[in-house]
């Protein structure tokens, strides 16, 4: 198996698992803790092969999930386009922090991103939010270091296999 097609399907998987569990059915009250699971992946992936895995990347992976949760087509592309450039930014200060600052990095990446889905709702007309729609980027942020760590040991593991 080449080096480009082992990796591409650990990333195709990963965007998989993401969706999928994007998509698991949960109780109302567990709802509103769902991290934002596709933003964790596009910026595992951007974080570690910027080349690959930019800007269009974030974006497709967007419109993906716009398909998939029947929201307004091109929210969630606009959404991972901004994730996608800031982390693109700062891409060469995230990878040497510590965990714990990758999961405050991580952490503000997904509040950022609530600050823009209010926007975008405030703008549509859909104003009404409540205290618990602040939860998911802290939850986000604490699974940061387990999907970072399941990501980079399968990604490993990949490069063993082909080499």
């Amino acid at each position: 198996m080449s080096r480009t097609r082992g990796s591409t399907l650990w990333v195709l998987l990963s965007i998989l698992v993401a969706a999928v569990l994007t998509l698991i059915a949960l109780p109302e009250p567990l709802r509103v803790l769902r991290p934002f699971w596709l933003a964790l992946v596009v910026i595992y992936w951007t974080i570690e092969s910027p080349e690959d895995h930019g800007l269009g990347f974030a974006f497709l992976l967007g419109l993906l999930q716009d398909l998939l949760v029947g929201t307004l087509l091109g929210e969630h592309a606009f959404r991972l386009a901004i994730i996608g450039f800031i982390v693109l930014r700062f891409r060469s200060r995230m990878r040497f922090f510590p965990m714990w600052q990758q999961a405050l990095a991580v952490g503000a990446l997904l509040l950022n991103d609530r600050i823009v889905v209010l926007l975008l709702r405030a703008i549509a007309g859909d104003f009404a939010i409540d205290w618990r729609y602040w939860l998911a980027p802290a939850v986000g942020a604490a699974l940061w270091p387990w999907v970072f760590l399941l990501l980079d040991d399968l990604r490993a593991r990949g490069r063993q296999r082909e080499s």
